[in-house]
C-alpha cells in the first residue's frame, strides 16, 4: 500500500512538472520496465524507476561492467517476477530501492542462494539525519516524501550481510565506510550513446557556427535537472547580477524548475527558460551555450555529495565549466586548464569574466574538458580495476562453490 501511495506521488509529480504528454511518457516508461525482459547472467542491477540517477547508476554501470567481460542485467524492483531472479545471478545490486515485500522476498532468496549483495548510492537518501540538507525534499509532494521516512534503502545498507557498497564519490565513501562496509567508488559516466548524440551534436555545430559578434551575445547556462536546485543558484545570484548589468549581450540560460530572485526581474530580456527535454535535446542545450556553470551551497553534506556530472556533460560537448570550489570539483577540474573552480562571489565573478572576455580561452578550455571528459567518464574508457577484479574474485568463489556442490 505504501509503495503504491509513493508512485501516486511521483505520477502527480512528473504530470505536474513535465506536463500531460512528456509527464505521460515518463509514466508509462516506468510502467513497461516492471516487464522488461532480464537474461540471467552474473550481476543483476535493481533499481528504483527509470530517471537520471538509474540512467547513471544501473544502465550505464552495466554497459561498463558488460565492456570488461561481465554479463549484466537491469530491472526494476517493481518487476512482479523479481524474486525468481535469485538463482538466476551471483551478484545483486540495489540502487536507492523502496523495502517492499518483493525486495525483501527477494534478498531472502539471495542469501538461501549464498548470492552478493551489494548497496548502491549516489546520494545522501539512505540517512534521514542528512534530510533537513535536501532542498528537493521541500519540493515534493506529500505522497513522494513517504518513501524518505526510514532512509532509502537503509535497510539494505544497515543488514550485517552486506559487505559492500558502491557509490559516486570519495565523499560519500567515507561515510559509507563508518557502516563498516567495503566502498568501491564507481563514477557517473557517459554510455556509448550519449558520446554518439555528443559527436552528432558537435559536427552539425561546426557546420553552422559562425564568429560571435555582439549581436547574437554569449550565453551563460544553468542545468538544474532536478526540483530543490534555488539555494544552489542563490548562491551565486549576486555575481550573475553584476555580469548581466555589465554585459548586457549576455544571456542566462536557465534550465530545469528553478525560482530565482526577484533581483533578476530588471533583467528579463536576458534570461532564458527551458523547460525537461528528452536526453538528445538536453545535450544539444548545454552545446547551445558558452560556459557552464556549477554552483553549490557549501557546508552543506548532500551537496558535497553531488558528482562531478554536469562538469562531464558539458565537457563533451567541448563547453567550458565554472564550479563551486569543494571536494568532487577540486578533484575533477584542474584549475585553470580544463575548468574554473570558484569559492567566492569574488572568484565567481573574476573567472565568469575572463571566459566572456577571452574566446580563445573558451575554445581551449573547451576542448581542455572534453579531452577529460573522453579520458575519465566513459563507460569505454574506464578505470576501475581493484572494483573489478573484486567481482571477478567474487564470481570466481560463487563457480568454486557450485563445483563443490
Amino acid at each position: 500500500m505504501k509503495t503504491l501511495i509513493i508512485k501516486t506521488g511521483k505520477v502527480i509529480s512528473a504530470l505536474k512538472q513535465e506536463g500531460l504528454f512528456r509527464g505521460g511518457k515518463r509514466v508509462a516508461k516506468s510502467f513497461l520496465a516492471q516487464f522488461g525482459r532480464v537474461r540471467p547472467g552474473d550481476i543483476l542491477f535493481v533499481t528504483v524507476g527509470v530517471g537520471d540517477s538509474a540512467r547513471y547508476r544501473a544502465h550505464n554501470q552495466r554497459e561498463e561492467l558488460e565492456l570488461h567481460g561481465f554479463k549484466c542485467s537491469v530491472t526494476i524492483q517493481d518487476n512482479p517476477f523479481l524474486p525468481r531472479y535469485a538463482d538466476k545471478f551471483k551478484i545483486f545490486i540495489f540502487h536507492r530501492i523502496l523495502y517492499t515485500p518483493g525486495i525483501a522476498k527477494l534478498i531472502e532468496e539471495i542469501k538461501k542462494n549464498k548470492g552478493e549483495i551489494i548497496f548502491e548510492t549516489d546520494d545522501l537518501v539512505f540517512n534521514p539525519k542528512y534530510f533537513r540538507y535536501m532542498f528537493h525534499l521541500e519540493k515534493m509532494n506529500a505522497l513522494e516524501r513517504r518513501q524518505y521516512e526510514k532512509g532509502v534503502g537503509a535497510e539494505v545498507l544497515k543488514d550485517p550481510y552486506v559487505k559492500v557498497c558502491t557509490t559516486t564519490t570519495t565523499y560519500l565513501a567515507k561515510i559509507l565506510e563508518s557502516y563498516g562496509k567495503r566502498v568501491f567508488v564507481s563514477k557517473n559516466k557517459l554510455s556509448l550513446k550519449d558520446l554518439e548524440v555528443a559527436d552528432k551534436i558537435l559536427k552539425e555545430k561546426m557546420r553552422k557556427v559562425g564568429p560571435l559578434t555582439e549581436d547574437n551575445g554569449l550565453r551563460i547556462g544553468y542545468f538544474a535537472g532536478t526540483k530543490g536546485h534555488d539555494k544552489n543558484f542563490a548562491t551565486i545570484e549576486d555575481a550573475l547580477i553584476l555580469i548581466l548589468e555589465k554585459y548586457p549581450n549576455v544571456k542566462l540560460v536557465l534550465a530545469g524548475p528553478l525560482d530565482i530572485s526577484e533581483k533578476f526581474d530588471k533583467f528579463q530580456n536576458q534570461i532564458e527558460k527551458l523547460p525537461f527535454v528528452s536526453r538528445e535535446e538536453h545535450f544539444k542545450n548545454i552545446s547551445s551555450v558558452d560556459i557552464n556553470i556549477i554552483p553549490l551551497e557549501k557546508d552543506n553534506p548532500f551537496c558535497e555529495s553531488k558528482s562531478e556530472l554536469k562538469f562531464f556533460e558539458a565537457g563533451i560537448l567541448g563547453v567550458p565549466t565554472v564550479a563551486v570550489r569543494n571536494q568532487t570539483f577540486s578533484k575533477a577540474i584542474f584549475d585553470g586548464e580544463d575548468g574554473f573552480l570558484a569559492r567566492d562571489i569574488k572568484e565567481w565573478l573574476e573567472k565568469l569574466e575572463k571566459l566572456i572576455l577571452d574566446k580563445n580561452l573558451r575554445e581551449r578550455m573547451g576542448k581542455e574538458a572534453r579531452k577529460k571528459a573522453l579520458r575519465d567518464y566513459t563507460t569505454k574508457n574506464s578505470h576501475n580495476s581493484e572494483y573489478y577484479n573484486y567481482l571477478r574474485s567474487r564470481l570466481q568463489d560463487a563457480k568454486a562453490k557450485n563445483s563443490i556442490s
